[in-house]
């Protein structure tokens, strides 16, 4: 049996490992949150980390609250930097292994092709660098018994995310700007939980840095007309550059990545993410008429 800590479990990856967890019976979990265990509290940590002893600790745990963090830098690097030093160093303690999940926003270059795990890093906001830094403390900890994911635009049933966000704006109005200057791919949290888990049941091949997000290529124009057009909404909906959108945190312009790596090393079948779109909808329209 292998034991599992998941930290950041109220989250929309931590709540689709919770929902993924009956479907493997080989592991134990342990979900937290930051209720339950407050990663910045080394000794608190240091005492769930001998108690439970994981063989695995998957940190699903960050602040990410992009816009807030640049008013916020210590909260921010309380969480991502800190927090990563705590539980690497907990991990080292008792010889576990941690999946450390990180996020495109690290890229920031005018690369116009997908981005391998090799691609400059150049964070332009609080955000981006604490998460670097975070990755880069728990690989100096563990070496490679850390494995770090990094993500792009994460979405799910669970959560506040761009889907969700876009269907209650349908509710309120039928004209819509959405930025369609910021390329990427979109994530839906099942399918990246479900390949954590994936990762998980291999011994070998751990350490170094993969990248996971669903096939194909996008706008945010884009994802949001295929939010309306899966849901036979009729909205007007209208792309504008991220100039008339102004953030207090800078976007990065293209951050599409290149899966390559973690699909052949952990034989992924990644979907495109138009289908795992249909899938969190239908996976939405369930909750709701529950």
């Amino acid at each position: 049996m292998t034991r599992i800590l998941v930290t950041g479990a109220d989250g929309q990856v931590g709540k689709e490992l919770q929902f993924l967890a009956s479907q493997h019976p080989l592991f134990e979990f342990r979900f937290t949150d930051r209720l339950t265990l407050d990663i910045t509290d080394s000794a608190g940590v240091a005492r769930y980390v001998e108690s439970f002893h994981p063989d695995i600790i998957i940190n699903c745990a960050a602040y990410t609250a992009v816009d807030r963090a640049e008013s916020d830098t210590s909260g921010a690097a309380r969480i991502n930097i800190e927090g990563s030093l705590v539980l690497a160093s907990a991990a080292k303690t008792v010889g576990a292994r941690m999946l450390h999940l990180s996020t495109d926003y690290v890229y920031h270059n005018d690369w116009n092709r997908p981005l391998t795990e090799n691609a400059p890093t150049n964070p332009q906001s609080v955000y981006a660098k604490t998460k670097l830094d975070g990755d880069l403390i728990a690989r100096q900890i563990l070496g490679d018994d850390v494995t770090v994911v990094r993500t792009s635009w994460v979405y799910s049933s669970y959560g506040h995310n761009f889907v969700k966000t876009m269907l209650t704006l349908a509710q309120e109005r039928d004209t819509l700007n959405v930025v369609d200057d910021q390329i990427g791919s979109p994530t839906y949290a099942r399918d990246l939980a479900a390949a954590l888990l994936t990762i998980c049941g291999q011994k070998d091949n751990w350490g170094g840095i993969y990248h996971y997000s669903n096939e194909g290529v996008c706008s945010w124009y884009d994802f949001a007309h295929a939010i309306f057009a899966e849901n036979e909404i009729d909205m007007q909906l209208s792309p504008i550059p991220s100039s008339q959108y102004p953030t207090p945190a800078v976007r990065p312009p293209f951050s599409v990545l290149n899966k390559r790596k973690i699909r052949d090393t952990f034989g992924l079948n990644i979907p495109h993410w138009r289908d795992s779109l249909i899938r969190c909808l239908q996976a939405l329209a369930t909750e709701t008429t529950v």
